[in-house]
């Protein structure tokens, strides 16, 4: 099976790029209506506190360079419960970015071809499903058209709207400064502030599949998204302001920019942004595929859900993943019945949740993985900042929209019982053998193949062997290590490996702490194996092939700055202490 080719800069940035660029079509709008003539403003402060997660997110994913975003580093620094829970928020939070960017690409087709939206949606949502199925790279260069497409659109429009300024003059931009704002200036900061964070959708989505992109890219694509959305958002709430009476920016609230380019440069400019509104707002699906993609692809090698997700065609993508998704986002098209409020429910609080979980992890890391080296460093002060801004914004919509919660909780809590069910399958299978059991005098022969492929299920999930590389720990080290895996995995066979070279020998000590831990754990066998070599990724992927152990299922302690391997060369192995 070949290997796909790693992403450049460019086509990194524009995967991820489109999502969080489209939201110029609509943030600009929703942000006027809130805080009137100082919308502008909230949209400038959502830039700093983005400025700031470029160092959060820096220095997470530069030190666990995996897939999953949040999920990834949860799962390195608490449960492997807990990291479900963001991946979860996380999911949701593409779904309904899926269905509201196709739905809205649709809307904005409709305003010049007829169409039935509910049809076209599906039909858009399916083509970017064969695309993605293709492979990323076939995604990415699609991306990148739609990205500079729309780049130049925008920047077209910021043009026409400063020749319509020095045209025209400031009187209209003089009558809607004067206009009085509803409650204070403050307030009206505040709900603009809250509403305007709903534009940096897409900054996480890069951090989900790190792993396709070349060494060196990652902060790059933060950089490159900060800085769009830092230019266009704040540049088109200010130009709406200088370009039209306040009273139009409500009556086109769903088409502000077209609005605005028909006014500045006539009908030929609103028409070029209607067409780019579609072709972003596309991209942006294609965005929620391929973030979900690496997600759930994390999340099943971890054996969160079910393996036979995992198998991938010549192009290297997993297509079992992407149907599902697919799936699941009509699911949502049809529940909601189309309704973009009740989306909007889903997505505002799930996506705002995300940020919050990075920053939190964040905060994990520099707690119980501080030896382990990152290229870059977030203050803790600038982490509670941040988090503190997104708690804001979440309490912010939650005060304007209370029927928000409702409808997050309606799709949150099915998804988080289903994601408990794969989590704690073992027990589950436990508990229906004792059914079947029940059952075996009264009805004999269907207990009997019950509590045959029962049993084989169990002796399936619970044989899978584990590994944890020690550098000779103590007995307390170790102790946690077990405790680890019998509550995060579902296993019997636990092998602790020690590298040493040809001077070096296990001490006795060591030799009687394993005693100890093995009588201390009866419920797991464990194996001590003494390797002779260096610890690296050579020895890791040669030890994989001969035990038949993926990757994933090997743990090791936090590495120190001495350490002469890289976290990302090692292939995926886990770290848990």
């Amino acid at each position: 099976m070949s290997h796909p080719k790693k992403l450049k800069e460019l086509a990194a940035t524009a995967i991820c790029g489109n999502d969080i660029t489209s939201s110029c079509l609509y943030v600009s709008a929703l942000t006027i209506l809130y805080a009137g003539q100082y919308a502008w403003i909230s949209l400038l402060m959502v830039a700093a506190v983005l400025f700031l997660f470029r160092k959060i997110y820096g220095e997470v994913v530069g030190a666990l360079p995996l897939n999953g975003g949040a999920y990834n580093v949860l799962l390195n620094t608490t449960s492997k419960s807990n990291a479900s829970v963001a991946a979860c928020l996380t999911i949701l939070s593409y779904m309904a970015t899926a269905v509201i960017s196709a739905s809205e690409a649709m809307h904005y087709l409709h305003s010049m071809v007829h169409i039935n939206v509910t049809y076209a949606t599906i039909i858009l949502l399916t083509i970017f499903l064969l695309l993605t199925i293709l492979g990323i790279s076939e995604s990415a260069a699609v991306a990148i058209f739609i990205f500079i497409t729309h780049l130049v659109t925008m920047g077209l429009l910021i043009l026409a709207g400063i020749w319509f300024v020095a045209t025209h003059g400031l009187d209209i931009a003089k009558v809607n400064f004067k206009a009085p704002v509803e409650g204070s200036i403050g307030t009206a900061l505040f709900f603009g502030f809250s509403t305007a964070m709903l534009g940096i959708s897409g900054f996480e989505s890069s951090a989900n599949f790190v792993e396709e992109q070349k060494q060196g890219v990652f902060p790059k694509t933060l950089r490159n998204m900060w800085i769009a959305v830092s230019v266009i958002n704040p540049t088109m709430a200010l130009i709406a302001i200088l370009v039209l009476p306040m009273a139009q920016v409500g009556e086109h609230q769903e088409a502000l920019l077209s609005h605005i380019g028909n006014t500045a440069g006539g009908s030929w400019l609103a028409t070029i942004i209607s067409v780019d509104a579609v072709l972003v707002l596309s991209g942006a699906v294609l965005t929620s595929y391929v973030g979900v993609g690496g997600l759930i692809k994390r999340m099943t090698l971890d054996r969160v859900l079910p393996q036979l997700l995992l198998k991938e065609n010549k192009r290297g993508s997993s297509p079992r993943i992407l149907i599902i998704f697919y799936l699941l986002c009509l699911s949502v098209l049809f529940i909601s019945k189309g309704d973009l409020g009740v989306l909007a429910g889903v997505y505002t609080i799930s996506f705002l949740s995300v940020m919050v979980y990075f920053g939190y992890g964040n905060f994990l890391l520099k707690i119980k993985r501080a030896r382990l080296p990152r290229p870059e460093y977030a203050p803790s002060f600038v982490v509670a900042i941040a988090v503190f801004a997104l708690l804001v914004a979440i309490y912010g919509n939650m005060k304007m929209h209370s029927d928000y919660l409702v409808f997050f909780l309606q799709y949150f809590v099915p998804a988080i019982l289903i994601i408990y069910i794969f989590l704690r399958r073992n027990e589950i299978l436990q508990y229906l053998l004792i059914v079947a059991n029940s059952f075996f005098d009264s009805v004999q022969r269907i207990a009997l193949l019950s509590h045959f492929h029962l049993k084989k299920a169990i002796r399936k999930l619970s044989g899978q062997e584990f590994v944890y590389f020690t550098k000779g720990d103590d007995i307390s080290i170790l102790n946690k290590v077990m405790i680890y895996v019998s509550q995060n995995e579902i296993t019997r066979k636990l092998k602790i490996v020690t590298v040493v070279n040809e001077e070096q020998e296990v001490s006795e000590q060591f030799m009687k702490d394993f005693e100890v831990l093995d009588r201390a754990y009866p419920e797991i066998k464990i194996e001590f194996i003494q390797k002779t070599g260096e610890f690296g990724p050579d020895l890791i992927q040669q030890l994989s092939k001969e035990w038949g152990i993926p990757v994933n299922f090997m743990f090791i302690s936090s590495p120190s700055d001495r350490f002469t391997h890289r976290v990302e060369d090692l292939g995926g192995v886990r770290l848990i202490i």
